[in-house]
Protein backbone atom coordinates (compact mmCIF):
# COMPACT_ATOMS: atom_id res chain seq x y z
CA UNK A 1 0.00 0.00 0.00
CA UNK A 2 0.90 3.35 -1.23
CA UNK A 3 0.85 6.92 -0.78
CA UNK A 4 -1.27 8.91 -3.36
CA UNK A 5 1.24 9.81 -6.13
CA UNK A 6 -0.05 13.43 -5.32
CA UNK A 7 1.29 13.14 -1.76
CA UNK A 8 5.05 14.72 -1.72
CA UNK A 9 6.52 13.12 1.24
CA UNK A 10 5.92 10.20 3.81
CA UNK A 11 3.33 11.31 6.55
CA UNK A 12 2.08 8.63 8.29
CA UNK A 13 -1.43 9.94 9.63
CA UNK A 14 -1.63 10.30 5.70
CA UNK A 15 -0.37 6.78 4.61
CA UNK A 16 -2.70 5.52 7.75
CA UNK A 17 -5.94 7.32 6.64
CA UNK A 18 -5.04 6.23 3.04
CA UNK A 19 -4.83 2.82 3.37
CA UNK A 20 -7.78 2.51 4.95
CA UNK A 21 -9.76 3.82 2.16
CA UNK A 22 -8.16 1.70 -0.01
CA UNK A 23 -8.67 -1.76 1.87
CA UNK A 24 -12.68 -0.51 2.37
CA UNK A 25 -12.91 0.47 -1.16
CA UNK A 26 -11.37 -3.42 -1.86
CA UNK A 27 -13.60 -5.01 0.72
CA UNK A 28 -17.34 -3.31 -0.70
CA UNK A 29 -16.19 -4.53 -4.26
CA UNK A 30 -15.43 -8.37 -3.47
CA UNK A 31 -18.76 -7.80 -1.41
CA UNK A 32 -20.79 -6.87 -4.32
CA UNK A 33 -18.95 -9.31 -6.29
CA UNK A 34 -19.97 -12.25 -3.92
CA UNK A 35 -23.50 -10.52 -3.69
CA UNK A 36 -23.74 -11.04 -7.22
CA UNK A 37 -22.92 -14.78 -7.15
CA UNK A 38 -25.78 -15.41 -4.83
CA UNK A 39 -27.61 -13.42 -6.72
CA UNK A 40 -27.31 -15.37 -9.70
CA UNK A 41 -27.30 -18.92 -7.50
CA UNK A 42 -30.53 -17.60 -5.88
CA UNK A 43 -32.02 -17.43 -9.56
CA UNK A 44 -30.32 -20.24 -11.68
CA UNK A 45 -33.75 -22.30 -11.27
CA UNK A 46 -35.48 -20.19 -13.49
CA UNK A 47 -33.32 -20.81 -16.53
CA UNK A 48 -31.44 -23.68 -18.71
CA UNK A 49 -27.68 -23.04 -16.92
CA UNK A 50 -26.37 -25.68 -18.78
CA UNK A 51 -26.85 -22.75 -22.13
CA UNK A 52 -24.42 -20.41 -20.16
CA UNK A 53 -21.43 -23.24 -19.01
CA UNK A 54 -18.27 -23.62 -20.58
CA UNK A 55 -18.50 -26.43 -23.41
CA UNK A 56 -15.16 -27.97 -24.89
CA UNK A 57 -13.86 -26.37 -28.14
CA UNK A 58 -17.95 -25.72 -29.28
CA UNK A 59 -18.85 -22.04 -30.47
CA UNK A 60 -22.02 -22.23 -28.04
CA UNK A 61 -19.45 -22.61 -25.31
CA UNK A 62 -18.01 -19.45 -26.04
CA UNK A 63 -20.43 -17.51 -24.24
CA UNK A 64 -19.45 -19.72 -21.27
CA UNK A 65 -16.10 -18.00 -20.72
CA UNK A 66 -18.11 -15.12 -19.98
CA UNK A 67 -20.57 -16.50 -17.85
CA UNK A 68 -19.81 -19.56 -16.70
CA UNK A 69 -17.09 -17.80 -13.58
CA UNK A 70 -21.15 -16.35 -12.25
CA UNK A 71 -22.57 -19.83 -11.96
CA UNK A 72 -22.42 -22.55 -9.28
CA UNK A 73 -23.10 -26.07 -8.71
CA UNK A 74 -23.92 -26.49 -5.17
CA UNK A 75 -24.01 -23.96 -1.62
CA UNK A 76 -20.75 -25.68 -0.50
CA UNK A 77 -19.18 -24.44 -4.25
CA UNK A 78 -20.38 -20.88 -3.82
CA UNK A 79 -19.27 -21.00 -0.81
CA UNK A 80 -15.82 -22.00 -1.04
CA UNK A 81 -15.45 -19.58 -4.28
CA UNK A 82 -17.18 -16.58 -2.12
CA UNK A 83 -14.69 -16.36 0.68
CA UNK A 84 -11.93 -17.12 -1.40
CA UNK A 85 -12.57 -14.39 -3.26
CA UNK A 86 -13.45 -12.18 -0.68
CA UNK A 87 -10.14 -12.73 1.26
CA UNK A 88 -8.37 -12.33 -2.03
CA UNK A 89 -10.22 -9.56 -4.28
CA UNK A 90 -9.81 -7.28 -0.99
CA UNK A 91 -6.17 -8.16 -0.66
CA UNK A 92 -5.22 -7.52 -4.29
CA UNK A 93 -7.53 -4.29 -4.38
CA UNK A 94 -6.03 -2.74 -1.37
CA UNK A 95 -2.67 -3.32 -2.09
CA UNK A 96 -2.69 -3.19 -6.02
CA UNK A 97 -5.76 -1.30 -7.02
CA UNK A 98 -4.63 -0.43 -10.49
CA UNK A 99 -3.23 -3.81 -11.14
CA UNK A 100 -5.69 -5.50 -10.18
CA UNK A 101 -8.41 -3.65 -12.12
CA UNK A 102 -6.44 -4.56 -15.86
CA UNK A 103 -5.72 -7.87 -14.43
CA UNK A 104 -9.48 -9.41 -13.74
CA UNK A 105 -10.73 -9.48 -17.36
CA UNK A 106 -7.20 -11.06 -17.98
CA UNK A 107 -8.18 -13.47 -15.21
CA UNK A 108 -11.63 -14.24 -16.35
CA UNK A 109 -10.85 -14.98 -19.87
CA UNK A 110 -7.91 -17.50 -19.26
CA UNK A 111 -10.03 -19.28 -16.39
CA UNK A 112 -12.63 -19.74 -19.21
CA UNK A 113 -10.22 -20.87 -22.20
CA UNK A 114 -8.54 -23.07 -20.28
CA UNK A 115 -11.48 -25.58 -19.18
CA UNK A 116 -12.83 -24.50 -23.31
CA UNK A 117 -9.36 -25.58 -24.70
CA UNK A 118 -8.31 -28.38 -22.38
CA UNK A 119 -11.52 -30.04 -20.97
CA UNK A 120 -12.74 -33.65 -21.71
CA UNK A 121 -15.83 -33.24 -24.86
CA UNK A 122 -19.40 -33.52 -23.71
CA UNK A 123 -18.43 -31.50 -20.28
CA UNK A 124 -19.76 -28.78 -18.91
CA UNK A 125 -18.03 -26.00 -16.51
CA UNK A 126 -19.21 -23.67 -14.19
CA UNK A 127 -17.79 -22.10 -11.28
CA UNK A 128 -15.23 -19.30 -10.49
CA UNK A 129 -12.62 -21.22 -8.90
CA UNK A 130 -10.37 -20.21 -12.04
CA UNK A 131 -10.37 -16.26 -11.16
CA UNK A 132 -9.48 -17.23 -7.43
CA UNK A 133 -6.40 -19.39 -8.86
CA UNK A 134 -6.01 -16.64 -10.91
CA UNK A 135 -5.96 -13.60 -7.99
CA UNK A 136 -3.76 -16.01 -5.59
CA UNK A 137 -0.91 -16.61 -8.17
CA UNK A 138 -0.81 -13.17 -9.27
CA UNK A 139 -0.61 -11.75 -5.92
CA UNK A 140 2.02 -14.23 -4.72
CA UNK A 141 3.85 -13.38 -7.93
CA UNK A 142 4.04 -9.56 -7.30
CA UNK A 143 5.36 -10.55 -3.92
CA UNK A 144 8.47 -11.79 -5.64
CA UNK A 145 8.45 -9.43 -8.32
CA UNK A 146 8.13 -6.36 -6.88
CA UNK A 147 9.84 -7.57 -3.12
CA UNK A 148 8.31 -4.36 -1.09
CA UNK A 149 7.16 -4.84 2.01
CA UNK A 150 3.58 -4.56 1.13
CA UNK A 151 4.18 -7.03 -1.62
CA UNK A 152 5.89 -9.44 0.64
CA UNK A 153 3.31 -9.73 3.37
CA UNK A 154 0.48 -9.79 0.51
CA UNK A 155 2.42 -12.31 -1.14
CA UNK A 156 2.89 -14.24 2.18
CA UNK A 157 -1.21 -13.53 3.59
CA UNK A 158 -2.40 -15.30 0.11
CA UNK A 159 0.04 -18.24 0.26
CA UNK A 160 -0.63 -18.87 3.71
CA UNK A 161 -4.26 -18.96 3.20
CA UNK A 162 -4.52 -20.32 -0.37
CA UNK A 163 -1.27 -21.92 -0.90
CA UNK A 164 -2.60 -25.58 -1.13
CA UNK A 165 -4.42 -24.07 -4.76
CA UNK A 166 -0.64 -24.70 -6.60
CA UNK A 167 -1.38 -28.63 -6.10
CA UNK A 168 -5.21 -27.62 -7.52
CA UNK A 169 -3.84 -26.84 -10.91
CA UNK A 170 -3.50 -30.29 -11.82
CA UNK A 171 -5.89 -33.53 -12.09
CA UNK A 172 -6.65 -34.71 -8.80
CA UNK A 173 -10.28 -35.09 -8.17
CA UNK A 174 -12.89 -36.16 -9.97
CA UNK A 175 -15.74 -33.33 -11.40
CA UNK A 176 -13.13 -30.46 -10.46
CA UNK A 177 -12.06 -28.52 -13.52
CA UNK A 178 -8.69 -28.15 -12.57
CA UNK A 179 -8.45 -27.13 -16.36
CA UNK A 180 -10.20 -23.76 -15.37
CA UNK A 181 -8.01 -23.54 -12.40
CA UNK A 182 -4.88 -23.94 -14.32
CA UNK A 183 -5.64 -21.17 -17.20
CA UNK A 184 -6.07 -18.72 -14.07
CA UNK A 185 -3.22 -19.29 -12.55
CA UNK A 186 -1.57 -19.11 -15.89
CA UNK A 187 -3.41 -15.81 -16.77
CA UNK A 188 -2.47 -14.57 -13.22
CA UNK A 189 1.14 -15.18 -13.15
CA UNK A 190 0.84 -13.04 -16.92
CA UNK A 191 -1.09 -10.09 -15.17
CA UNK A 192 2.15 -9.88 -12.43
CA UNK A 193 4.35 -9.95 -15.06
CA UNK A 194 2.47 -7.25 -17.40
CA UNK A 195 0.99 -5.15 -14.44
CA UNK A 196 3.41 -5.20 -11.73
CA UNK A 197 4.74 -1.71 -12.18
CA UNK A 198 0.95 0.18 -12.70
CA UNK A 199 0.70 0.44 -8.68
CA UNK A 200 3.86 2.97 -6.78
CA UNK A 201 6.04 1.30 -4.71
CA UNK A 202 5.05 1.84 -0.69
CA UNK A 203 6.87 5.15 0.64
CA UNK A 204 10.33 3.61 2.85
CA UNK A 205 10.68 5.97 5.80
CA UNK A 206 14.53 6.46 5.50
CA UNK A 207 17.43 5.79 8.81
CA UNK A 208 20.00 8.68 9.29
CA UNK A 209 22.79 6.72 8.20
CA UNK A 210 20.87 6.46 4.58
CA UNK A 211 20.72 10.59 4.67
CA UNK A 212 24.16 11.11 5.14
CA UNK A 213 25.13 8.35 2.90
CA UNK A 214 22.90 10.59 -0.08
CA UNK A 215 24.17 14.37 1.15
CA UNK A 216 27.79 12.89 1.14
CA UNK A 217 26.95 11.72 -2.58
CA UNK A 218 25.55 15.03 -3.41
CA UNK A 219 28.22 17.01 -2.54
CA UNK A 220 30.56 14.64 -4.17
CA UNK A 221 31.94 13.70 -0.28
CA UNK A 222 33.95 10.01 -0.81
CA UNK A 223 34.61 9.38 2.79
CA UNK A 224 31.79 6.68 3.31
CA UNK A 225 33.55 4.84 0.53
CA UNK A 226 36.22 1.97 0.89
CA UNK A 227 39.41 2.28 -0.83
CA UNK A 228 40.07 0.16 -3.87
CA UNK A 229 42.15 -2.98 -2.82
CA UNK A 230 45.65 -1.16 -5.12
CA UNK A 231 45.25 1.97 -2.63
CA UNK A 232 45.26 -0.05 1.16
CA UNK A 233 48.70 0.23 2.13
CA UNK A 234 50.60 -3.52 3.01
CA UNK A 235 51.63 -4.14 6.24
CA UNK A 236 54.10 -6.47 5.54
CA UNK A 237 55.71 -7.91 1.88
CA UNK A 238 57.53 -11.05 1.46
CA UNK A 239 60.94 -10.12 0.41
CA UNK A 240 61.82 -11.19 -3.14
CA UNK A 241 63.57 -14.93 -3.28
CA UNK A 242 65.22 -17.03 -5.72
CA UNK A 243 62.83 -19.64 -7.08
CA UNK A 244 64.38 -22.55 -5.84
CA UNK A 245 64.11 -20.58 -2.22
CA UNK A 246 60.46 -20.36 -2.32
CA UNK A 247 59.36 -23.36 -2.80
CA UNK A 248 60.73 -23.95 1.30
CA UNK A 249 63.23 -25.03 3.36
CA UNK A 250 62.85 -28.25 5.11
CA UNK A 251 64.12 -27.94 8.91
CA UNK A 252 65.34 -30.91 10.77
CA UNK A 253 64.88 -31.29 14.37
CA UNK A 254 67.28 -33.84 16.44
CA UNK A 255 65.73 -35.80 19.22
CA UNK A 256 66.73 -34.34 22.54
CA UNK A 257 68.52 -37.22 24.82
CA UNK A 258 66.61 -38.51 27.66
CA UNK A 259 67.19 -36.65 31.04
CA UNK A 260 68.60 -38.28 34.21
CA UNK A 261 66.34 -38.86 36.91
CA UNK A 262 67.35 -39.84 40.45
CA UNK A 263 67.93 -43.92 40.47
CA UNK A 264 65.15 -45.71 41.30
CA UNK A 265 65.03 -47.76 44.27
CA UNK A 266 64.14 -51.19 43.26
CA UNK A 267 62.54 -53.99 46.49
Amino acid sequence: MDLHPDDPAFDPESQQRYDRKRLLRALNLSLAFVLLLAIVYSAQNSFDVRAFTISPLSAEGLVGILTAPLLHGSLEHIAANASALLILGTLAGAVYPRATLWAIPLVWLGSGLGPWLLADPGTHTLGASGLTHGLMFMIFMLGLLRRDRAAIAAGMIAFLFYGGMVLTILPREAGVSWQAHLGGAVAGLIAALLFRRLDPELPRKKYSWEIEEEEAAARGDDELELPAPREVPLLWVRPEQPEEEQRGVVLHFTRRPPEEGPPRKTE
